[in-house]
């Protein structure tokens, strides 16, 4: 899952960074508002954090901007700004969620993971569940059929995006515009070296492969 960090202060960016990428999530960090509504308006973000307080442009601007060109991105404030008012204003400019400095980074990280459960139809899911699979975000592992699976970080990221988009053909420049933040990375055949590891470990069912097309998560269900 790719996301946009929209922060001013080094600090606290580089801390959200590393943990956001200890998560599996790919990570694009700005700290002008001008750079920010260009950049979630042209790049496929899953999701966007965003501060406030920006030079260049005020983050509800910003905000505000990418609603009126029609961008449904989930958006999730982070502001030093607490008033009820302030926050009404955000939710009213088209924020999904809205949370308040100082803050855990813990609560964070877990507002992101919902809201990005939320918005691919998983509303009242305490862990990922799809097609026979259960994804346990926080270790890392899936579970099928009883059994727990290990999986590297590079294979959890791929089956994590797969079944947040059960059923659906994702071509392999999508996925790896989502999933990878190196050009090196994504015009080699990693994604299909990891395709292959899932397969290995889940199932030659659980991806099939379109021809011309990509790959469709089908998952445990495709192999009874």
């Amino acid at each position: 899952m790719r996301l946009l960090l929209v922060e001013d202060n080094v600090a606290l960016a580089d801390e959200l960074c590393a943990g956001l990428q200890r998560l599996g999530y790919v990570v694009d960090w700005l700290t002008d508002g001008r750079d920010a509504a260009y950049q979630g308006a042209v790049e496929p973000y899953d999701l966007i954090i965003l501060d406030l307080g920006l030079p260049g442009l005020p983050g509800l601007e910003v905000l505000a901007r990418w609603r009126a060109a029609a961008i449904s991105t989930p958006v999730l404030i982070l502001t030093a700004r607490s008033a009820w008012s302030e926050r009404i204003d955000g939710l009213k400019a088209g924020a999904d969620d809205y949370l308040t400095k100082p803050f855990h980074h813990e609560e964070l990280y877990l507002r992101v993971q919902a809201l990005l459960r939320r918005s691919h139809g998983f509303s009242n899911q305490n862990q990922l569940s799809a097609e026979g699979l259960h994804l346990d975000e926080a270790r890392q592992m899936v579970h099928s059929r009883g059994e727990t699976i290990e999986l590297t970080g590079a294979e959890f990221r791929l089956l994590r995006y797969f079944m947040l988009h059960p059923g659906q053909v994702l071509s392999k420049s999508h996925l790896a515009e989502h999933l990878y933040d190196g050009e090196t990375e994504r015009d080699s055949n990693v994604l299909e070296v990891h395709v292959n590891h899932l397969r290995r470990k889940l199932g030659k069912a659980v991806i099939e492969t379109r021809r011309g097309q990509g790959y469709r998560f089908a998952g445990c269900e495709a192999q009874l």
